[in-house]
């Protein structure tokens, strides 16, 4: 049977006009799409054209068919690729979320006992305490606390974190990273950062400590990290050359 151009096009079209709609925030995580007959009429196309263009998306992992209910947006694919050095933005951007960046926070402070101990700064010493709060399709996902040792952290002052990434930031500014250390263990989502993630104190999250390096090995960033556990977990892929690793969400 010889394949229609025109045809493929069309609902690859009204996919990919779908794709941009749900990672938009348009259509809700756990929201039903408008019915299979409404779609079609929308994008002036017959049922078997819609379905194909929702099958696209179902194999995509954007939505889920249930037989008799309909079709509903699926909870928020993220992969974070954890052998990769760049920020959580760059990450998510990379794939194609729309990511807002918060800023909660922005002072010179001293530096607490737990965080001079990563940066192997002296006690009493002060640095960049920067705190954002991560938000795609439309709620928040991760809240972030870095710590940016001074001098660098005086390159940073003007800054507009809301648009640039902390990494970006460091490039723009000569700092060159070299590398990270990660460490991500199962905890609790503490009181004082459940009200800005919006979810009950005591919720499943993922926490995250990660130390950057410059290239003469100096720790120049700590991060802390709270990720909802709800929305996200790690999947490793692995192959006879090594095992990668990367944030997914949950199922």
């Amino acid at each position: 049977m010889t394949r229609d151009p025109g045809h493929e096009a069309r609902y690859r079209a009204i996919a990919a006009d779908l794709a941009a709609k749900i990672r938009a925030g348009h259509y809700a995580p756990g929201e039903a799409l408008p019915s299979q007959r409404d779609l079609s009429a929308s994008y002036g196309v017959t049922l078997m054209t819609l379905r194909q263009a929702l099958r696209q998306l179902s194999d995509e992992g954007l939505i889920s068919q249930q037989a008799g209910r309909g079709t509903f947006v699926s909870p928020p694919h993220l992969a974070y690729q954890l052998g990769s050095l760049q920020s959580f933005v760059d990450d998510l951007r990379k794939q194609g979320h729309e990511v807002r960046t918060v800023v909660v926070g922005r002072s010179s402070r001293r530096i607490p006992a737990r965080v001079a101990t990563q940066l192997r700064t002296a006690p009493g010493e002060t640095a960049l305490r920067l705190e954002r709060v991560r938000e795609f399709a439309g709620r928040p996902a991760i809240h972030q606390v870095s710590w940016i040792r001074r001098p660098s952290a005086e390159r940073l002052r003007d800054v507009d974190f809301t648009t640039v990434s902390l990494y970006a930031a460091l490039a723009d500014c000569g700092i060159a990273v070299a590398r990270a250390s990660e460490k991500i263990r199962p905890g609790l989502l503490d009181p004082a950062v459940a009200s800005h993630l919006r979810e009950p104190a005591g919720s499943p999250v993922l926490l995250s400590d990660r130390v950057t390096y410059t290239l003469d090995a100096t720790a120049v960033v700590a991060d802390h990290a709270t990720i909802l556990g709800s929305m996200m977990e790690i999947r490793t892929d692995r192959a006879a050359t090594g095992l990668s690793l990367t944030w997914g969400a949950t199922s």
